[in-house]
């Protein structure tokens, strides 16, 4: 019998990639709530407590909501929202962070999913901590554009609708001013970064893909590594990990740019180092970039890697 799949908020961007993805797959069933009954909390405790495994697509406070209702302890749960995200009696749900992750995930009742910049930028920063190259307490930068679909309905709807009341067509825009994006906690926390990382986001009038910068000055970092010591600690940590796919050097320094827009319709999440070979002593500078599709490795798609996971299934 195939495992029974609930998406609690199927009909929200996120929701609806993954209730796609299930639906063309034969190993799993998707249960599912009639529209009138969708905000009817009896019926969702219902749907909750019946599931497998539920995903949830919700704002923060009606995820927290969701797991207060389930009551039966089989039921395994992924969490798409923010609410979770630092929680230590959560499992990350990056597959990809370390070699014991995927065994963490599959053995997890509760597992988060992480957020799209925020996998990028853990994605970039864990590793290079880990071998020691940069160091937990130093002040990283973080700089990002999506695509409109990462800022959810409201958003997509401020880009495409010109009867929204905030309608805009605006090319590009700096957001997230407060500097307190709400990803910052979750890039520290899983980075293993002893302060905020200073993270500026943007956004672009295409609805969807991300590239997500970490810029780095080899000069300051102790013992001044070189752009090979960063490629060579990012290519030995995803070693053999299909999803995560760190670009040769010499592929690097021959690219003129990066398109955004590049790994849509993928799961994958490609990693280049850039690099700064002209200057002089003291002078080093690199950038460490991701690239990926912030509805799929970013989202829906890395939803479904950690069902897979959770399930013991080939996805």
């Amino acid at each position: 019998m195939s495992a029974k799949i609930f998406i609690d908020g199927e009909v929200g961007t996120t929701g609806l990639q993954i209730r796609a993805r299930l639906d063309a797959r034969g190993d799993v069933t998707v249960i599912s709530l009639a529209e009138q009954q969708r905000k009817d909390p009896t019926a969702r405790a219902d749907m909750l407590n019946t599931a497998d495994l539920a995903i949830l697509c919700l704002p923060d406070d009606a995820a927290r909501d969701a797991v207060a209702m389930i009551e039966n302890p089989e039921v395994r749960v992924i969490d798409a929202s923010t609410a979770h995200r630092t929680n230590p009696d959560w499992t990350y749900g990056f597959p990809e962070l370390n070699a014991a992750q995927p065994a963490a995930i599959a053995a997890s009742k509760r597992v988060t999913n992480p957020g799209c910049y925020a996998l990028s930028s853990v994605a970039m920063i864990h590793p290079l901590v880990a071998a020691g190259l940069l160091p937990a307490d130093y002040p990283v930068t973080i700089n990002a554009v999506s695509g409109y679909s990462g800022g959810g309905r409201k958003m997509i709807e401020s880009f495409e609708d010109k009867g929204a009341p905030d309608y805009t067509d605006e090319a590009f825009r700096v957001y997230g001013l407060s500097l307190a994006h709400k990803h910052v906690p979750e890039i520290q926390t899983r980075s293993g970064l002893s302060h905020r990382p200073l993270f500026m986001p943007s956004v672009g009038r295409f609805h969807q893909g991300m590239i997500v910068q970490l810029p780095l000055p080899l000069w300051a970092l102790p013992g001044a590594p070189t752009a090979e010591d960063l490629h060579t600690a990012l290519a030995d940590h995803y070693r053999g990990q299909p999803l995560v796919i760190v670009a040769a050097l010499e592929e690097s320094s021959q690219m003129t740019g990066i398109q955004p827009e590049a790994a849509n319709g993928t799961d994958e999440l490609h990693l280049y180092v850039f690099a700064n070979t002209t200057g002089g002593e003291n002078e080093g500078q690199a950038v460490v970039m991701a690239l990926l599709d912030n509805l799929g490795k970013g989202a829906s798609g890395q939803a479904v890697q950690n069902m897979n996971l959770m399930l013991g299934l080939e996805g």
